[in-house]
């Protein structure tokens, strides 16, 4: 009880030093919560949304982008094989946004999508066969674009508006499904067909198909039913792919929440460190009054707990917050990377809730032990011994360092000694971080000794006096420094990792946007992109200033590894222009046109663990092929990565003649923009339902995409920097408090409030740049760990390191200028309070 008190005392005469470790334990678990709670609500909007979707069903038929015939629908039926129902599912841009279009059979999805079936008996048989512009909306979506039953509803389906009516506005079930079915609506499977132009074609067919000998019989004769090129799987597999593909990204984020978290840990550190510093005498004289040292432990870790706990309840509901705008950056990021994903509120999730407090409890708790086994294992004398004190926390220095350079060589072996998951990874990267913090007050005693003549020849006496009062005081600004230095860390290991990665698809963009104008419709994220008007390409061709026209066609097909991208073009004269090859075997690109074989992505290869000379099993309309991989490609438009076959080898086995992309090369001394206004007038009325592009507004609006998608990165990199910000102040004002007996000293000796400024400033100064100048080292090593590692694992992705010395130079400003802002109040303390009142505060 006596220590508590004497414990809780102090820090009630010392309140902005608490305050401020509570504050940087509640930024980094407000990080944590953020990151965690738009994780778990993207997450969970997808699962309910997969789980209203999928309903009853336990399989699907699918034939990939292509789709399936709607005949074999028709001869399931008549099979028997019930209850089965038909989908074609896309997106259209409604009133507010993406809506998800659900075209089904109205008479089929009873005992499949209850909830849809319900939907569907609200409007009138013979309304569905009659009309091909009805829709029904549930409640909440209808609420929200402001309609109601008769309303008309203007949607925009590839840059063409199309007018539909709602027949009905329905209630959904329960709160599941209507979270599940937001932003959907349903309409017959014809009028989705005509909409998403796939007339006679079906995105999949749903099956309810039983367990048992009864069910392995039906699933026999469906077998027995399917078209080459159509494959049958359950119905969580497509849900699950889509999953997978948002997972890499998430734990991205979750392992830069808690690099917050660990900067947060290092202030209570410092807090209690700093207390138990400037209470050195008090528990001297318990000690020598017989206070044990597990009492003493137990109520120094009971203290930093309890600080933890302050912050942790602070840090939740800020979380809160911070996870409505962090929502926002992530929802459209996995839109501009993966699929179209709506998630309009920030949903509760205990477990992320609880996994923040704990850390944020554990980390204070943890981050407390180190001082209280330090004032625990003092003597009694020792204690009251400043000198003393800091000469034994002088001989830690070196074993520290020495424990840090083996915890970084263990980094280096985790992240490049072998072939480990992305968890490995990230194990890498932390213990690269925690090792460089070891090294940190070590390094920093050798530098301020080093610097302590030139900072005297620059400022005189404050000058040597500040670079050796840093030397002098490593067990007080060692922390301080560490803290910076983590997050400076961060900010050039991630700064480097950026611009590496925007480098390098600007690089990749130069090499493969060999033509002139590209042509497409428009399309949304994950959808396949429209087909193009019949004999377009011919019809460019003849434009003066064509030289040539590719064509391209972009789909998913069923394949031995799921459901993979294909894409189809033919280059004609301009051959391989535009293949920015990584590894390619002999006659690569003769070979791929005659269709001897395919090219593959980068990605596609690291995903499946491939190589040339491997092969590729893909099921065509013509039955499954076995083609040989003649070559490996860097491609950054997709993280899942594709396979590249030649036009003739598509057209013969899918019979299929559509083009979706077309890349016009234009001749020597052609103006791109005059090209354009050709082009459109050529295409006539088509042409306000196209898009021309010209090489460089693509690259433009690819690198728009990529700093879009690193906006959650650079906020993250941000609030990991405010964080180290506030414990470098909290650190710098407790010191200033530590040294107000010394200042005083020095001002009755006769140095000028000037002086004493200079003196602090330069001390903060010193400590800001030291910081930001070793940073340097584990940022670049950050940065390589990020592009060569922890890029490739999760993405699949090879980068071009490429390192900005303005970036090196910005980080070392900005660890400076963080030190000397958080020194202005210190300094100005010390330089203004008397000598007199400062000596009886010592006292």
């Amino acid at each position: 009880m006596i220590l508590a008190r004497a414990g809780w005392r102090h820090h009630l005469r010392h309140p902005w030093q608490a305050a401020l470790a509570i504050l940087g334990v509640a930024l980094g678990v407000a990080v944590v919560v953020a990151v965690e709670l738009a994780n778990a609500s993207s997450e969970r909007a997808f699962t309910r949304s997969a789980e209203a979707l999928t309903g009853q069903a336990t399989h699907r038929i699918t034939a990939g982008t292509a789709g399936v015939e709607e005949s074999l629908y028709t001869r399931l039926r008549h099979a028997g094989i019930r209850p089965s129902t038909p989908v074609v599912e896309g997106h259209v841009t409604g009133p507010d946004g993406p809506l998800r279009v659900l075209g089904i059979d109205p008479w089929a999805e009873s005992g499949v999508r209850e909830a849809v079936a319900g939907a569907a008996r609200a409007v009138d048989a013979a309304l569905w066969l009659d009309r091909d512009d009805l829709v029904v909306l549930f409640r909440d979506d209808a609420r929200r674009l402001g309609v109601t039953e008769g309303d008309p509803l203007a949607v925009e389906v590839a840059g063409r508006e199309h007018r539909l009516e709602v027949a009905a506005v329905v209630e959904a079930p329960d709160r599941l499904t209507a979270e599940g079915l937001r932003d959907t609506v349903v309409v017959d499977v014809a009028t989705a067909q005509e909409l998403l132009d796939r007339l006679g074609r079906l995105d999949r067919i749903d099956l309810v198909i039983p367990e048992g000998a009864a069910g392995a019989v039906r699933l026999a004769r469906v077998q027995e039913l399917l078209p080459d090129g159509a494959v049958i799987g359950e119905a969580q597999e497509g849900a699950a792919a889509l999953d997978e593909m948002t997972a890499a990204f998430r734990l991205n984020l979750t392992a830069f929440s808690l690099l917050a978290l660990l900067v947060g840990a290092l202030l209570i550190y410092n807090a209690i460190s700093f207390s138990v510093v400037q209470r050195r005498a008090l528990i001297g004289r318990l000690r020598a009054l017989g206070v044990g040292r597990g009492r003493l432990f137990r109520a120094v870790v009971t203290e930093g707990g309890v600080l933890g706990i302050a912050g942790t309840l602070a840090g939740l509901p800020l979380g809160y917050l911070l996870a409505d705008g962090l929502l926002e950056l992530v929802t459209r990021t996995i839109t501009d990377l993966y699929f179209v994903h709506n998630v309009r509120e920030v949903a509760l999730a205990p477990t992320a809730l609880f996994m923040a407090a704990a850390l944020g409890v554990v980390a204070a708790a943890l981050a407390a032990a180190a001082p209280a086994w330090e004032a625990a294992s003092v003597a009694p004398r020792t204690a009251l011994d400043r000198a003393t004190l800091e000469g034994r926390a002088r001989r830690w220095v070196r074993p520290l360092a020495g424990g840090g350079l083996l915890l970084g060589a263990a980094g280096v072996g985790l992240l490049w000694g072998g072939s480990g998951g992305l968890v490995v990874g990230f194990g890498g990267v932390f213990a690269l971080l925690v090792g460089a913090a070891l090294l940190v007050p070590w390094a920093v005693g050798g530098l301020a000794g080093a610097l302590a003549g030139p900072a005297g020849w620059l400022l005189g006496a404050p000058g040597r006096m500040a670079a050796r009062g840093v030397a002098a005081g490593l067990s007080r600004s060692g922390v301080a420094a560490v803290a910076l230095v983590v997050a400076v860390t961060a900010v050039i290991g991630v700064s480097v990792m950026i611009d590496s990665f925007r480098g390098s698809l600007a690089t990749w963009l130069d090499s493969t946007l060999s033509a002139d104008v590209y042509v497409s419709a428009p399309s949304q994220t994950g959808e396949p992109p429209p087909e193009l008007p019949p004999q377009l390409h011919e019809r460019l061709a003849e434009v003066e200033g064509v030289e040539s026209v590719a064509t391209s066609r972009q789909l998913r097909v069923p394949s031995e590894f799921g459901e993979i991208q294909l894409r189809a073009f033919d280059h004609g004269p301009v051959g391989d222009a535009g293949m920015a090859y990584k590894e390619r075997g002999p006659a690569a690109w003769d070979r791929f046109e005659r269709g001897e074989g395919a090219y593959i992505t980068e990605p596609f290869a690291a995903h499946h663990n491939l190589e040339v000379g491997d092969r590729v099993a893909i099921r065509t309309p013509a039955g499954e092929r076995h083609l040989p991989v003649l070559a490996v490609v860097h491609d950054y438009t997709t993280s899942q990565g594709a396979v590249f076959v030649a036009r003739g080898f598509y057209d013969e086995h899918w019979q299929d003649d559509a083009v979706d992309g077309l890349a016009v090369h234009a001749g020597a001394g052609i103006d791109t923009d005059a090209l354009i206004a050709a082009l459109r007038e050529a295409t006539g009325d088509e042409a306000g339902v196209l898009t021309f592009r010209s090489d460089a507004e693509i690259r433009r609006l690819s690198l728009d995409v990529f700093d879009r998608t690193f906006a959650v990165t650079r906020v993250l990199q941000l609030l990991a920097t405010i964080v180290a910000a506030v414990g470098v102040f909290g650190a710098l004002l407790a010191l200033a408090l530590e040294r107000s007996g010394e200042v005083a000293v020095l001002r009755a000796l006769g140095l000028t409030p000037a002086q004493v400024w200079t003196l602090e400033l330069a001390r903060t100064g010193l400590l800001g740049a030291f910081a930001g100048v070793l940073a340097i080292v584990p940022g670049l090593a950050l940065a390589l760990a990020l592009t060569d590692v922890i890029n490739q694992r999760a993405f699949g992705w090879s980068l071009q390191f490429q390192v900005d010395p303005a970036v090196l130079a910005q980080a070392v400003a900005l660890a400076t200028v963080a030190a000397l802002l958080a020194g202005l109040y210190p300094a100005y303390r010390a330089a203004r309070v008397p000598p007199g009142e400062a000596m009886r505060e010592d006292g």
